[in-house]
């Protein structure tokens, strides 16, 4: 898993007191955090003291400080099955020998805590460039290239998610929500008449930079919690709008394309899935920006530009 923005967790509340009284952490308040880092840590025979703490937009990440362990907090409300399921894959994936972010002790996972759900992974030290969008492309054709797993996988749904975060956004005005309601209704309309191109296969749900990893000197893919049954050209769209969107050159995708072996914006349905990848992202987004100013904003910067049809302007937030 991976390092970054690495801050003692103690150090999450600087900014002002009541940050650590915000649910920012993956839903959960710095303190309910650490007491369940703290709790994992004693379970898995490892020390709590001095924990590194990644991210908390979904799931709260925190490293081990004396061991290379990475604790993954499942986001607040999670159904422990979900995440069941995903160290299911997971083992499934490593059994396979498929290149993918190992879970550190396997057959203690995961951890149930008072209905919340904990995974640990083996932390992979990274350098400072992130994955390039071409080292995902080997790992990601054969994935795709998977049989069926022998896990009940959910089957990718283009819009479904799309309306949740609707349902549950609090930072959106009406009038906007209304927007975006219409787009998705016209979206699921036109995705009747797509014609798909490749075999389904297994997904990673959201192959982007942030979720791989370098390995020596190979690519591991990490983050499974999306990773469902579906058709390939929803990951290859994904990958082109994180590459577009985060100002990567068009020859950095390009690069992708050709250790892949197919251009997916060359496609006729291309249009359709763009556009819904897109407001998926950007829902989900807005969704979780509650208490965070600064992402509400970016939130909606990005609407806009996808109101304009601005294929160029650039998502300035991870």
């Amino acid at each position: 898993m991976q390092a970054s923005h690495c801050t003692s967790a103690r150090t999450t509340a600087a900014a002002g007191a009541s940050l650590a009284d915000a649910p920012i952490h993956g839903g959960y308040t710095e303190s309910q955090m650490l007491e369940l880092f703290g709790r994992a840590c004693a379970a898995a025979g490892l020390s709590a003291r001095d924990p590194v703490y990644l991210r908390g937009q979904t799931s709260a990440v925190l490293r081990v400080a004396h061991t290379p362990v990475v604790v993954k907090i499942a986001r607040l409300g999670t159904d422990p099955s979900e995440v069941q399921r995903t160290i299911d894959f997971v083992r499934w994936l490593m059994g396979l020998g498929f290149p993918t972010a190992p879970l550190y002790r396997p057959d203690m996972q995961p951890l149930i805590l008072d209905g919340h759900a904990i995974t640990l992974w083996t932390y992979l030290p990274q350098p400072e460039r992130p994955v390039p969008a071409e080292a995902m492309a080997k790992p990601l054709k054969l994935l795709h290239g998977l049989s069926q797993p022998p896990v009940a996988m959910d089957r990718i749904d283009m819009c479904a998610g799309i309306r949740d975060s609707l349902d549950r956004t609090t930072v959106l005005p009406e009038h906007t929500v209304r927007f975006l309601r219409e787009c998705v209704d016209r979206l699921e309309g036109d995705l009747v008449n797509v014609g798909f191109e490749l075999d389904e296969g297994v997904l990673q749900g959201d192959p982007q930079h942030a979720n791989a990893l370098h390995n020596g000197a190979s690519t591991v893919l990490c983050d499974w919690d999306n990773a469902a049954v579906g058709q390939p050209e929803w990951d290859l769209t994904t990958v082109e709008i994180r590459c577009r969107r985060s100002g990567y050159s068009s020859s950095h995708y390009q690069r992708f394309v050709e250790a892949y072996g197919w251009d997916v914006t060359r496609w006729s349905g291309h249009p359709v899935l763009r556009d819904l990848r897109e407001l998926r992202v950007i829902t989900t987004y807005a969704r979780k920006a509650r208490n965070q100013p600064e992402k509400i904003s970016e939130a909606l910067s990005r609407i806009d530009g996808f109101r304009r049809a601005d294929l160029g302007h650039e998502w300035n937030s991870p």
